[in-house]
């Protein structure tokens, strides 16, 4: 298998609402963003399927001599092979990629964040990163539209938070602030509970309530920096970022879904169809209409 048809495979096995957006992008630009998010899962993947931390960041690593080389020329992995001819005309640096790879290696040895402001560096490293790199793919000419790519990744890590709370606690991790949850009368070994994992929680319990209450508070943020990326995006970059603009109107879709389920997330991981994807992401790029 060639490196191209590698990182396209590796993009549609994902089913990730990412790949919806790139669709509409002309053929280079499509290349280099399916490379650089087949580069995002792998590394990503190194962390979700691990059994062995040590084995792991072993391998995380690895993908770290692996992207230095790349940069000296001698790519090994196809992913590498097929990103790296590219790299260049898009402004794709070598400390990017290992920031993606840095903010991996987190999850092996984090599994708490106090607060906030813990958590905000975690998603700019796994996220707000991507978010950059994807804007100078998608064409970025304006220096304002760094901050907003770097606003909505975090706007879309938290989406991805509050919809795989349950999935992640199953793994042992709690993204969700420590002190918020204190705040709002949730214990951390109550998210772990096998029963709740299992079938959920009732709403009408006090216990649900709060958990109902704490997940309002962080849907309301992840709603706040949808509106505050959509602000910041420049009128000059605006056509350019239009698959930025397709993953927003996905995301925040998804995240009003989970609103509207009362964030029944524990048991559950909530999904929008393909089909749904497809016709957001057309949406915004025939009608620009985000949702």
């Amino acid at each position: 298998m060639n490196p191209s048809q590698y990182v396209k495979d590796k993009a549609v096995a994902s089913g990730s609402s990412f790949y919806y957006a790139f669709l509409f992008l002309p053929k280079e630009r499509r290349e280099a963003i399916t490379a650089f998010y087949a580069f995002c899962r792998e590394v990503d993947d190194v962390v979700d399927d691990a059994k062995d931390m040590s084995v792991a960041a072993q391998k995380l690593s690895w993908w770290r001599s692996e992207v230095h080389q790349a940069f000296l020329g001698k790519p090994s992995h196809p992913v590498m092979q097929a990103l790296m001819p590219l790299a260049a005309n898009y402004r794709i640096t070598e400390s990017q990629l290992t920031a993606v790879i840095t903010g991996c290696e987190m999850d092996l040895s984090q599994t708490r964040y106090l607060e906030f402001a813990n958590l905000k560096q975690y998603c700019h490293l796994v996220a707000g990163v991507v978010g950059e790199v994807a804007a100078q793919i998608f064409g970025q000419t304006q220096k304002q539209t760094t901050e907003y790519a770097h606003t909505l990744g975090l706007a879309f890590q938290l989406t991805n938070i509050i919809r795989d709370v349950g999935e992640d606690a199953r793994l042992g991790r709690i993204y969700l602030p420590i002190n918020e949850l204190q705040q709002f009368n949730v214990k951390a070994h109550q998210l772990t509970d096998p029963v709740l994992l299992q079938k959920g929680f009732d709403p009408q319990t006090e216990w649900g309530q709060n958990f109902i209450a704490l997940m309002q508070f962080q849907a309301k943020r992840a709603h706040e920096l949808y509106d505050q990326a959509l602000a910041l995006l420049p009128a000059q970059d605006r056509i350019a970022q239009k698959p930025g603009l397709m993953m927003a109107s996905i995301y925040r879709s998804l995240l009003r879904e989970i609103e509207a389920d009362g964030f029944q997330v524990l048991h559950q991981r909530t999904k929008l169809t393909p089909l749904r994807k497809l016709w957001l992401a057309w949406k915004v790029q025939a009608l620009g209409i985000l949702n």
